[in-house]
């Protein structure tokens, strides 16, 4: 099931890259379409490699270090808000860049985040339990990393890492009665967060109107229905979608999906969909043998719903469901920090479901001797 789980990922990567040198295409051909494609293999390459690393360290190593990571998490997020050392871009200061890599701390947190609240679950558990004294310390990681991310601004890093951070909390048993009482105290920073900006506001008003009177929703919107549309059931072929031709916003990152519609059609999108039904399936089994209050277990489930999520948000926004939102499409969509998180957290299930097979073989040696 393990090789399984492996190859379907695998699959959604050579997608990427057919993908991402297809949408790259431009109605004015130069150097550019090869450079997003050379530069998608660096980064495949790049975070392949940290994902087999991350697929060898053991979960004592990843539970025992849980609050290093975590400092330096918030040394990166501090640094990305310092003048002159974080990169703004559209009026976001998101990025670090060295060179010619650039590195979002923010997405980190999406493998850092459930490290710690798994810890923190286990520990409380062998400490005696759930107490109220201990919501506090439960809480306190994500108190002190969504302020910084929020303030970038990053809403939706914001969201999808408060949202994994609880998903760590629901699978690890801590109690409900907590979510509600933290829920209520949340509720007033939850909404000055949520306080629309003109540019928020102008994404709500787009949204409804695209299902109303198409003409009068946001342009990338537009375009994007126009891809899946235009691509029939079995689509124009690779290489031979029109939209991406200066059309469609962000084609090869955002907005890949749509791309997908156009140039394979309704087969394709499909089969991509039926293949993250596969990764989700597959990825709960290989870690299904593992104890369901354990480290390995809590964590390794936290990063596959984590994934997938991710990837259900990407169609969202592309077919029109919710307004839309910068979320690019795991594994096939243009790479850098997203492609390495995802990948690393692939390899990180990996190593976390031989955690179950190292068990029951340690069981079997003991039972014969």
């Amino acid at each position: 099931m393990r090789r399984l789980f492996v190859g379907l990922v695998c699959v959604l990567l050579g997608v990427g890259v057919q993908m991402v040198h297809s949408a790259s295409l431009t109605s004015t051909p130069g150097q550019s379409e090869t450079v997003y494609l050379n530069r998608h293999l660096l980064f495949l390459g790049i975070a392949v490699s940290c994902g087999y690393f991350a697929s060898c360290l053991p979960a004592a190593f990843l539970k025992k270090n849980a609050m290093t990571f975590y400092v330096l998490l918030l040394v990166l997020l501090v640094a990305v808000l310092t003048p002159g050392v974080g990169t703004r871009v559209n009026g976001a200061q998101r990025w670090l860049r060295v060179g010619g890599m650039s590195l979002q701390p923010s997405e980190l947190g999406r493998i850092i985040l459930p490290i710690v609240a798994a810890k923190i679950l286990t520990d409380l558990r062998a400490a005696g339990g759930f107490g109220l004294k201990t919501v506090p310390r439960t809480l306190l990681p994500l108190v002190l990393v969504l302020p910084l991310v929020a303030v970038e601004p990053d809403l939706g890093a914001t969201v999808f890492l408060a949202a994994g951070f609880v998903i760590s909390l629901f699978i690890g048993g801590w109690p409900l009665r907590y979510f509600i009482g933290s829920a209520v105290l949340a509720l007033p920073a939850a909404v000055s967060l949520l306080a629309l900006k003109s540019y928020q506001m102008k994404r709500i008003t787009g949204f409804v109107a695209a299902w109303k009177d198409l003409s009068q929703a946001p342009w990338q919107i537009r375009q994007s229905l126009m891809s899946l549309g235009s691509g029939g059931l079995e689509g124009t072929g690779i290489g031979g979608g029109w939209q991406k031709l200066s059309y469609l916003p962000e084609a090869n990152t955002d907005f890949v999906f749509a791309v997908i519609g156009e140039e394979l059609g309704l087969a394709g999108t499909f089969t991509v969909i039926v293949i993250w039904v596969g990764v989700l399936l597959t990825g709960r089994a290989v870690l299904r043998p593992l104890r369901r209050d354990s480290f390995e277990w809590i964590l390794g489930t936290t990063l596959v719903i984590q994934i997938v999520m991710q990837a259900l948000a990407n169609v969202a926004v592309v077919t029109a469901m919710v307004p839309p939102k910068g979320v690019p499409h795991p594994f096939i969509s243009y790479g850098g920090t997203n492609l390495l998180v995802n990948v690393v957290a692939i390899g990180l299930v990996v190593g976390l479901s031989r955690s179950a097979n190292q068990a029951t073989d340690a069981t079997a040696a003991s039972t014969d001797s």
